[in-house]
């Protein structure tokens, strides 16, 4: 049998464990997850896109095919809200200039205005409406106001060259439709609400305009699922976290685009996915990788 004393001694010499001294106290995220989910997703026949853009150091810390152009389906929709805005902004449209819903503005899908008995709202709660439930039928009242022309306009002026709001919303879609209400490369995107966060996007109230609508938004299915943040009131800082986002669904889409601030730092994020929508298997698999692309996220500003 071995003596206490004499085996507290063995242990007091069994070298103890080290931490190297140049180590972070807080690793550095690596996206490997984002990575790996995007690629599997890739692997089975999915086009996929993601940037990420830190928002302190303008760092692209995130980019798988950013420069590809993919549909975004309601994720255009920003880019009429940034037109509405500097209209206001211009007063060249009143806050609270009325604006009447006809039937040929008519469309079904996402949105609140057309369950309401409401014929009239003014044009500032058409905004809010669009950022915060994507309403079809809203989106199509402001662009007979604001006019798809001017919209593009806009666009190119902000330098956006493979993101564009290409149609009004339809129900279907015929051989003389464009074929996608919406499309978009994930490094403009992201580069967008970058700009948007520091205010650069016309103007700082423009920006600070647009942010308010879309702060409102209640979808948080895709990359946003991994924040925790309550769907219908996340506009103040929960957690230390602070969320604006935009989503866009359609057949075979599923894209989002937002800024993520934690206590560590912000970034600006965009992530599209096209796949073959043939079960829903498929799509949860989507979802899936969108939800470990929040949680990546997450892990960089938290």
């Amino acid at each position: 049998m071995v003596d206490a004393p004499l085996l507290r001694d063995r242990r007091a010499r069994v070298p103890q464990v080290r931490v190297p001294r140049h180590r972070a106290e807080h690793p550095e995220p690596s996206f490997g997850g984002a990575f790996t989910a995007l690629g599997e997703l890739a692997y089975g026949g999915a086009q996929v896109s993601a940037s990420v853009i830190d928002l302190d150091t303008g760092a692209r810390v995130l980019s798988i095919d950013d420069r590809i152009v993919l549909p975004t389906a309601s994720v255009g929709k920003i880019l009429l809200l940034i037109e509405v805005s500097a209209r206001l902004s211009a007063n060249e449209n009143p806050v609270l200039e009325t604006l009447d819903k006809t039937p040929r503005d008519a469309v079904g899908d996402s949105g609140l205005w057309r369950h309401l008995q409401a014929r009239s709202l003014p044009l500032s709660d058409l905004a809010t409406l669009v950022g915060a439930t994507s309403d079809n039928l809203a989106t199509n009242v402001l662009l007979r106001e604001v006019g798809l022309d001017a919209v593009r306009h806009r666009t190119e002026q902000l330098g956006l060259l493979r993101t564009a709001l290409i149609d009004l919303v339809r129900d279907t879609r015929g051989p003389d439709d464009a074929p996608q209400l919406s499309v978009g490369s994930t490094a403009e995107l992201s580069w967008l609400f970058a700009a948007l966060a520091r205010g650069q996007v016309v103007d700082s109230l423009t920006s600070s305009r647009v942010l308010g609508w879309l702060s409102l938004n209640t979808d948080l299915s895709m990359v946003a699922s991994a924040f925790g943040v309550d769907p219908l009131s996340h506009r103040g800082v929960d957690h230390g976290l602070q969320l604006v986002n935009k989503t866009g669904t359609d057949e075979g889409v599923r894209s989002e685009a937002g800024i993520l601030r934690g206590p560590r730092r912000g970034v600006a994020y965009a992530v599209s996915v096209q796949f073959a929508d043939t079960s829903i298997a498929a799509r949860l698999r989507v979802l899936d990788a969108l939800r470990m692309v929040g949680l990546d996220l997450l892990e960089y500003v938290h």
